[in-house]
């Protein structure tokens, strides 16, 4: 049997993880490093990114990451006690 291990289709390139962490602005590189969940650096790109943009601030975008770690915390507890 040859063949079985390949594919015609092209193979899909999986982006570095480490690569995309670096990409993160210094703050949010900070913040992950003291974040309680294991944050994926895209995620907290999505994040620090909307908030730079709704409003302009280092700060807020920080206590957006704070907030939605808090929800995750919290949605993570409230299945615990079920």
């Amino acid at each position: 049997m040859t063949g079985n291990a390949s594919s015609p289709l092209r193979r899909r390139r999986r982006p570095c993880p480490m690569a995309a962490h670096d990409r993160l602005p210094a703050p949010a590189r900070a913040w992950v490093a003291r974040a309680v969940l294991p944050w994926s650096a895209a995620s907290v790109a999505r994040i620090w990114a909307r908030a730079l943009a709704e409003t302009g601030s280092e700060a807020e975008a920080l206590a957006r990451l704070d907030a939605a770690e808090r929800a995750t915390l919290d949605r993570e507890a409230g299945a615990l006690r079920r």
